[in-house]
């Protein structure tokens, strides 16, 4: 498995999936290690071009969770999975996330 970030985050990448799995608990549709892993490792491809923090890998690896729980479309989940292989940087990334709950909003 190849991950965007260094070997030393190694703990990070056990922590999110970790989250992600009570994440899936807490929002009633609790997913096995398979599935966890396969949303991480989704996670990770998706932002392979941007070499993104811990917090940024979970926060778009949560974002995917919820999409799966949610049932979302499966045009959503591309735009979305799109939005992000276009972003030049983290901090995009970011600005793209923080997008999604004000879009909630408005």
């Amino acid at each position: 498995m190849s991950n965007p970030l260094h070997l030393e985050d190694s703990d990070f990448h056990s922590s999110i999936q970790e989250n992600l799995k009570e994440l899936s608990a807490q929002l009633g549709t609790p997913l096995d290690e398979a599935s966890v892993k396969q949303i991480y490792q989704n996670a990770c491809d998706l932002l392979s071009h941007v070499s993104p923090s811990p917090l940024t890998l979970a926060r778009v690896a949560g974002t995917l969770l919820v999409y799966q729980i949610e049932d979302t479309e499966p045009e959503e989940l591309k735009w979305f999975n799109n939005q992000v292989q276009q972003c030049l940087d983290e901090e995009e990334v970011e600005e793209l996330i923080e997008s999604l709950s004000r879009t909630d909003a408005l």
